[in-house]
């Protein structure tokens, strides 16, 4: 078991050795690409860790990152070998790219490389793809890499731009750094009208604030969300409304009878709406028109006008 903090620089060094001493080297650890043909099982296809150029490249794209000379994009190679002047497709968007500078990055340095094979991470420049995106050198290649395993996040917490001006600013940085790291998430709540983020870890979260407001000049205030209030039902309910009303000619009548009960526990966040007429004494064209009205009611409660 290890243990340490990155925010004191504890526990990083022995991380780092133990990485070395008992994780298996790249060339050890078996690699399958797939073959995904429509409406069939995907194929696995054992990859070739040897550092040679005999086989095809095929890398994965694990990370990006805007950097100073524009999209960074780590890969890191499964098999074959790929050069500077080489050119690469992308499996899922078959656009291809010509490699005009190697990198391999150390910490905040980086070092420019003629050639990558099996088992180096590095990365590129001006590459416009997704995480989790394919390359290869062979154009009529059809092998895709699973995407590497990405934890579900720990942490949620509300965001909101300081000022409402930078609200543009906040939604260019939002973007960019969903699509930077699969880790970190966002989503919108509708009942609180508030955006959540969501990542590993409450620094995690203050990293990705503190970058809003030094790359973006957007400030942004981090707090706990709100809680969504809920109402329901603790004892069943029956109903036998009648509605009137003369407004000329025929007028209008209609009479609905139900019952509401409370569900089990394990569905009590859930609204389920069950016809149990029988025959054709109620027409069947009438029933969308209850459940559309028996919904939006469930959308405002009568104690406190909470869902």
């Amino acid at each position: 078991v290890l243990v340490g903090t990155a925010l004191k620089n504890k526990g990083v060094q022995p991380l780092l050795d133990a990485v070395l001493d008992y994780l298996p080297s790249p060339g050890e650890v078996p690699n399958y690409g797939l073959i995904e043909k429509n409406d069939e099982e995907p194929i696995k296809i054992l990859l070739d860790s040897t550092r040679s150029d005999e086989k095809c490249f095929v890398a994965l794209a694990f990370k990006l990152e805007a950097g100073r000379f524009g999209q960074l994009t780590y890969m890191r190679c499964y098999q074959g070998m790929l050069k500077k002047g080489d050119t690469i497709y992308n499996v899922r968007t078959q656009r291809k790219v010509k490699i005009a500078r190697l990198v391999r990055l150390h910490s905040n340095n980086m070092e420019d490389v003629n050639e990558v094979y099996a088992g180096d991470i590095f990365a590129l420049f001006g590459v416009d793809c997704a995480s989790g995106d394919t390359f290869v050198t062979d154009p009529k290649s059809e092998i895709s890499l699973e995407s590497i395993y990405v934890p579900d996040p720990v942490v949620s917490m509300a965001i909101s731009p300081a000022n409402s001006k930078d609200r543009d600013n906040f939604s260019k940085a939002i973007a960019r750094f969903t699509k930077e790291d699969p880790t970190f998430h966002f989503f919108f709540d509708n009942d609180n009208k508030e955006t959540i983020v969501s990542g590993m870890g409450e620094l995690h979260l203050e990293i990705y604030a503190q970058r809003m407001e030094r790359e973006y000049g957007c400030p942004v205030n981090l707090g706990k969300p709100k809680v969504a209030f809920r109402e329901t039902l603790v004892s069943p309910c029956e109903f036998d409304y009648l509605h009137k009303k003369q407004s000329g000619g025929q007028g209008q009548y209609a009479r609905v009878t139900g019952i509401l009960e409370p569900l089990p526990p394990n569905k009590n966040t859930l609204l389920e709406f069950t016809d149990e007429t029988v025959g054709t004494n109620v027409p069947k064209q009438f029933i969308p028109g209850v459940r559309k009205g028996y919904l939006a009611m469930a959308e405002k409660g009568l104690l406190a006008g909470h869902k």
